[in-house]
């Protein structure tokens, strides 16, 4: 390790250092350890400098999987993810991570490299216009040809992901400025303080208005996003529902916000979320929105979304309020802050408004038996992907980290296994992204080394990006995988089943075999076809001292229910049929 770039990576006297060392001396005052990236010529210098640096690289086999990893850290932390690219081909694969971070609001800053300065425009071998590129999927982005540039930019990039609504940031580096030599001082690089939105004051008069919707209220319901979460704002959102006795309804990123043990806790909405969830939106007369945007997979269509209720919306983007959902009362601002604020002002029981009776009700919808809180699903002889969640919820105590893919068993998983902490579900919800889970997995255990990781897989999203599992083998980490093989990109077979008359065009899908591919990089594996076996494979797997990967062949043509059709009502859900195999013994 060089001693003078060590010695001046962050708050001490200033000293010449190239640009390249400044990349990591500045990252290391930023208090990153660990980054996930693939080198090339166009970022040579910056890796040149990287044994210097106490800084962990971890080498991904494809640079998405380095975006991803970045966003699987950052949401399992609450910390920055940082991916690390050269440029061209490079960069270009690191847009769609980036752009899962972006539509899911996720801190992850990307550093690539350019060509130098001089024959930018040129064309030259593997240049892009990366920022032109990223500049709709990116919070901000930067092009930096100057040494003396590369430390502000990038603690003005770490500062602009996390502040505000969170979301990524690349720093696109020339090669010359990597090769020059600067003035290093980290405390003369910090960006000026964040100058909050001026919208971002919530006024006395709206908080007296929602205290007012809040006290008239006879059926309010929560709609808990993923705000709470990236906001801390869970002990202040408990604190809301307990005091005012008002059920919750959660986001598929807000799983894990309010615990799933809560007798509150009503179970997560929207397209794939309980009927009686649903419902219960559709029947109330006041929806408290805390941070979540109203997207079109909670809402179904909007001109009969919610008709009967009064909204208030508490959301930290000023962009999203009134966006979708036009509401009665905008509260704009961190969602934690806006709640403390508002808080004092509820008193239990507040109004004197029978909140049991609304609670009461609710409950009655479910009917005889909800699926989901059967304590054991029976063995009907075939192996449901529900089966498998199910079994893993339980045998984990619902403590594991759980990293999902996209698909039928996202959906799966979001339903059968049950959160009571925030960022214990990490999965690509804005951009559905197939692909996700592994390398997301990935970077989750880089920043929870201590935490039990499982991936939740498909078969068509895991060989998107089967290749991390050289990463996992070259780092020697320990993570559980589950595939959930049904022979088919199961989502879309299931659009098929339900609107194109079974035309399962381009949907059925021939794999490896997994267990044997998980032997060629060293990681143990097991298939399993039977309910009877889940048990003992899930405790095989997180007993195995390193990663170990679960084939899991279950049911072909099984579904994901409730179901709201495209362009459908909230409570126009496709429902389970009364005669279930699932349910049979």
């Amino acid at each position: 390790m060089g001693s003078d770039a060590n010695t001046h990576a962050s708050n001490n006297p200033p000293a010449r250092l190239t640009g390249a060392e400044i990349v990591w001396a500045t990252l290391v005052g930023e208090g990153v350890t660990d980054v996930f990236g693939y080198p090339g010529g166009a970022i040579l210098p910056v890796y040149d400098a990287l044994r210097k640096f106490p800084i962990h690289h971890v080498l991904v086999r494809h640079e998405q999987g380095a975006a991803h990893m970045a966003d699987g850290y950052a949401r399992a932390s609450g910390k920055v993810g940082v991916a690390i690219a050269t440029s061209g081909p490079g960069a270009t694969n690191l847009v769609t991570g980036i752009a899962t971070a972006m539509l899911d609001s996720i801190p992850i800053v990307c550093i690539t490299g350019n060509v130098s300065s001089k024959v930018l425009g040129t064309d030259a071998f593997q240049e892009v216009d990366i920022t032109g590129i990223t500049l709709p999927v990116t919070k901000h982005n930067f092009l930096i040809s100057r040494t003396e540039e590369i430390a502000p930019a990038i603690r003005y990039a770490f500062q602009i992901a996390q502040t505000g609504r969170p979301g990524p940031v690349l720093v696109d580096i020339t090669k010359d400025a990597q090769q020059g030599t600067a003035i290093f001082d980290f405390a003369a690089a910090k960006p000026r303080p964040h100058r909050p939105h001026p919208m971002l004051n919530v006024e006395e008069h709206g908080l007296a208005q929602a205290v007012e919707l809040i006290r008239n209220a006879k059926r309010p319901v929560i709609l808990a996003g993923h705000g709470v979460i990236e906001s801390g704002a869970e002990e202040q959102v408990r604190a809301l529902a307990e005091r005012a006795q008002i059920p919750v309804a959660l986001t598929l990123l807000g799983l894990g916000g309010f615990p799933a043990s809560h007798p509150l806790n009503l179970g997560m909405m929207g397209m794939h979320g309980e009927a009686w969830v649903n419902h219960a939106i559709q029947e109330a007369d006041l929806l408290i929105a805390c941070g979540m945007r109203f997207d079109d997979r909670v809402t179904g269509t909007i001109s009969t979304y919610a008709t009967k209720a009064k909204k208030i919306h508490i959301e930290v983007d000023p962009a999203e309020v009134n966006k979708n959902i036009k509401v009665d009362v905008a509260l704009i601002g961190d969602l934690r802050t806006v709640l403390e604020e508002l808080l004092p002002r509820i008193s239990s029981g507040h109004g004197g408004r029978d909140g049991s009776a609304w609670i009461k009700t609710i409950e009655s919808s479910k009917g005889a038996v909800a699926v989901r809180d059967i304590k054991n699903l029976p063995d009907s002889g075939h192996l449901y992907a529900a089966h498998v969640i199910h079994d893993i919820w339980r045998i984990t105590g619902g403590n594991a980290i759980l990293v999902t893919d996209v698909g039928q068993h996202q959906m799966w998983a979001a339903q059968y296994y049950h959160h009571e902490r925030p960022r214990t579900l990490i999965t690509s919800g804005g951009l559905g992204t197939m692909g996700f889970a592994l390398p997301a997995a990935i970077g989750a255990k880089f920043a929870c080394p201590d935490r039990e990781v499982w991936v939740i897989a498909g078969d068509g999203g895991f060989q998107m990006t089967a290749a991390e599992l050289s990463t996992i083998a070259q780092e020697g980490i320990k993570i559980n995988i589950a595939i959930i093989n049904n022979g088919y990109l199961g989502m879309v077979r299931q659009w098929q089943e339900f609107f194109y008359e079974r035309n399962y065009e381009a949907t059925p899908l021939v794999s490896p075999d997994f267990v044997k591919l998980a032997d060629a990089h060293g990681i143990a594996g097991r298939r399993v076809q039977t309910r009877s076996e889940v048990a003992s494979a899930v405790e095989e797997a997180r007993s195995a001292p390193g990663t170990f990967l679960l084939n899991f062949m279950v049911e072909k043509e099984d579904s994901v229910y409730p179901m709201i059709p495209a362009g459908s009502s909230l409570h126009e859900m496709i429902r389970r049929p009364e005669k279930d195999p699932l349910m049979e013994t």
